[in-house]
């Protein structure tokens, strides 16, 4: 990920406005690119697709992947669902906030994890699940989790 640029925002969504339904794919586009959506960029969507501003800003609050600020580099999604909480994720979840530093929808004061809470990764046979960074893990525990996180920061 690039940090924030209007001029290469303003670009990806001149290429992808003339696409039918262009909204979310320039969301889209823009938080690959940047890891989430500044808010320069609602009037330059709004302009570019002749929508209000209201409309760009409601599909980016009404969809919960869509970030208004930088994210963590590495993205933890904790699943919440009914099968995971009935496996223990809350225990998880709470071993997790503690060890990081960081509730769900916060990134630890390093900048090296952001913690989302996701409501359901079709992993339900492997509960609790988690994904990490794109990749599913099931049946973690607060011991996988430490080794989740142990993994990645040797790897850094």
């Amino acid at each position: 990920m690039q940090p924030w640029d209007t001029d290469r925002a303003s670009s990806l969504i001149q290429e992808l406005q003339q696409l039918p339904g262009a909204l979310l794919p320039i969301l889209h586009a823009l938080q690959d690119e940047f890891g989430y959506v500044d808010q320069t960029a609602v009037p330059l969507i709004a302009e570019a697709l002749n929508i209000s501003k209201a409309e760009v800003h409601g599909v980016i609050s009404f969809y919960h992947d869509f970030r208004h600020e930088l994210p963590g580099r590495h993205i933890l999604k904790m699943c919440r669902a009914e099968s995971c909480q009935s496996m223990g994720c809350d225990r998880v979840i709470e071993h997790v906030e503690k060890r990081l530093g960081a509730k769900l929808g916060e990134t630890t004061a390093d900048g090296s994890f952001t913690l989302d809470a996701v409501y359901c990764l079709g992993n339900c046979a492997l509960s609790p699940a988690v994904l990490l960074d794109g990749k599913p893990y099931g049946r973690v525990s607060a011991q996988v989790a430490d080794f989740l996180i142990d993994d990645v920061r040797r790897r850094a």
